[in-house]
């Protein structure tokens, strides 16, 4: 019996105030979508999520609510990843290595996510394998991650 007892989950556990603990993530209402594709409603928040902005966009014609510059690739590494699908994989450890070293920026681009609909947008003319893909891919798997450290 003590055994079991020992692995019980207390009745009130105790309650850790929201700024405690990191946004939690829907990704069921993030999208991504290329800077130049038309806005829509159902965008929600639009976040652009490259360093460089978009050639030939106007700010108002962007209708971009939050630039995370902070969170794009590197200069070095968005000229050496060069959109070559070969070095995808690669690019995308080196690209996580990067964010986990700028967790502020990270944090500061989770809490803009916010609980609304939310678009990354990019300006790439790859719509599969970009920075903006990579990124939503480091937030779940980094999502993931401090949700099992939590329990």
């Amino acid at each position: 019996m003590d055994r079991v007892a020992a692995f019980q989950v207390p009745k009130f556990p105790v309650k850790r105030s929201p700024e405690a603990r990191p946004a939690r993530l829907d990704f069921m209402r993030v999208e991504i979508k290329r800077a130049y594709e038309e806005s829509a409603k159902s965008d929600g928040r639009r976040i652009l999520v490259d360093r460089l902005w978009p050639r030939g966009l106007t700010k108002a014609a962007a209708k971009v609510d939050f630039w995370a510059k902070e969170v794009a690739p590197s200069n070095a590494l968005r000229r050496w990843y060069a959109h070559d699908p070969e070095r995808w994989t690669e690019f995308q450890r080196r690209y996580f290595a990067e964010l986990d070293a700028n967790a502020d920026a990270v944090a500061e681009l989770r809490q803009q996510i916010g609980r609304g609909p939310v678009t990354f947008v990019f300006s790439s003319k790859e719509e599969r394998l970009n920075n903006a893909a990579a990124l939503m891919a480091y937030l779940k798997k980094r999502g993931r991650r401090e949700s099992r450290r939590r329990e």
